[in-house]
Order: structure tokens, then sequence, then C-alpha cells
């Protein structure tokens, strides 16, 4: 039988010393696990929606930009490889995970993955993504002496298991001003709050998953930021999740410069280690 599943990941190389990834963006299940989920669960309800298309400026930017091609339900490439929780004491879903944003389980029968299944779907899927963007991030430092992750997310805008009321709709995550330079996220903030009828934080409820803590060092050169943004912003927030273009073109403009801003960040920082 012919394997027609895609590869972990679909990668652009740019020119730029910026790398966006979309971890959620990926919407396959392998048949034979979609046959064990949910009616529910086989939609990925959870899935970042349309982010390549909202993103779709980035490589005129010079962007790098990396995109899961799996489902987060398959595994979850914003975990910790061990499936520690990202904010103890509080609701998560895991690396393997086994119930929605709901909170309805993922599996009709409770037939949930074992170790040794969690471990395959880690060997397979997780850990070459995790390699690419370690890759990427290495040649970018090292052809422009710094390099800017761009961690991009979406969630629906409100999901009483994670928080209360609306959430923000731009937030910016830097753990706790641990991945990425202050001066870089106060300039982002600065201009998410400019925004016009959108509402932003930094280091809010989201504060930046495994990757903005893994590979944000600004020590070593590397400024990673996470931006969780409402899928109200650009999209429908239930099925059949259409991507709205005429909604999305307001914060798009947004997002751009946000980019723009973290690439000049990067030049200044690029001509000062070179000087």
């Amino acid at each position: 039988m012919t394997d027609t599943s895609p590869p972990p990941f679909l990668f652009h190389q740019g020119t730029q010393p910026l790398l966006i990834s979309m971890p959620h963006a990926g919407t396959y299940v392998p048949p034979a696990l979609a046959a064990r989920f949910t009616e529910e669960a086989r939609h990925v309800p959870d899935t970042d929606w349309h982010m390549e298309r909202l993103y779709g400026f980035a490589k005129d930017l010079g962007a790098s930009i990396l995109v899961a091609t799996h489902s987060r339900y398959v595994v979850d490439l914003n975990r910790p490889p061990d499936g520690a929780s990202l904010y103890p004491g509080q609701s998560v879903t895991g690396l393997c995970p086994v119930d929605t944003f709901a909170d309805t389980p993922i599996y009709a029968n409770g037939d949930v993955p074992d170790d040794a299944e969690v471990v395959a779907r880690r060997d397979a899927i997780w850990a070459p993504y995790h390699a690419q963007l370690r890759t990427e991030l290495d040649r970018i430092r090292a052809q422009h002496g710094v390099a800017v992750l761009w961690d991009a997310h979406s969630i629906r805008s409100v999901l009483p298991r994670f928080f209360e009321g609306k959430l923000p709709d731009l937030n910016l995550g830097t753990a706790n001003g641990e991945s990425c330079d202050p001066a870089l996220a106060q300039e982002l903030l600065s201009i998410a709050k400019q925004a016009s009828g959108y509402t932003a934080v930094l280091n809010g409820r989201f504060k930046g998953g495994h990757i903005t803590r893994q590979y944000g060092q600004p020590g070593q050169g590397v400024h990673a930021i996470q931006l969780e943004m409402t899928q109200c912003s650009y999209m429908q927030e239930a099925l059949p999740f259409d991507y709205l273009p005429k909604v999305a073109a307001g914060v798009q403009p947004h997002l751009q410069r946000m980019l723009k801003a973290a690439l000049g960040f990067a030049a200044a920082a690029s001509a000062a280690s070179t000087a």
C-alpha cells in the first residue's frame, strides 16, 4: 500500500534573519488514527487554521517559514518532549492530547495512546520538526549574527477551559521576558496596542510554549516571540472554520508592522555585532 501521509513539515528558506514557525497549522491525521477519534475530533477543531494564508506576505519580507502538516491531535509540536506541563496548576493539553479544548474526549472508546505510541509519534513527527527548526536558527545566526523566531498561533477567542471571558486579540509571549530582548518585546507590544480595533497584551495568559522557551536565547543572539491571535480576527471560529479575507485584511497590516519591526531589530543587532 502506498504511503500517502505528508512529511512532518513544509519548509521555505528565506533570506532574512527571521524564522516563522507554525507548529499547530497542520490538519493531517493518519486514517487508522482518525478511526479511533470521535466525530468531533475528526474535524480537528483546535487547529491554528489558515496560518500560511494569514502570513502570506511573509515570504516577500524574506522570512523563512516552517509549517507543521500533522494535527496537534497526533502530536503537539509546542510541548516539551517529556510532556511536562507548560503551565503547572492550570488546565493544559499534552504532548499527544486525549481531550479537546472544549474538554471532550478525542478518542471515542477510550483507546488513548500508550507510552510506546507516544514515543513513536514523537520520533516520527516532533523530532524532525524540531531538528529543522534548530538547523534553520543555527544557519540564520551563522549568516546574520542574530536570529528572530516568531512562533505563530491562533485560538478561539472564548475558551472557558483556559481563560475567563474573551481573550485579547494579540497575545505576545516572551516567557516573561526571558526569550527575547526587552526592547524588541516593548516595540512589538507598542505596535500591537496601536492597532485600532484590537486588544493586546504581553505575557498575559499565553507566555510562549515550548518552542519560545526552548529556543529563545537572547544572550546567544536568538530572540523568540510567540503571538497567539484570536481567530475571530481573521476567520470563523466555528465549523466550517472558513478564512474571512475582508476580516483578515484588517489585522494583516499590524502583523506586517510587527514582523518588519523584528527585522529592523535584527538588522541593528547584526550591525552592532559586526561593528
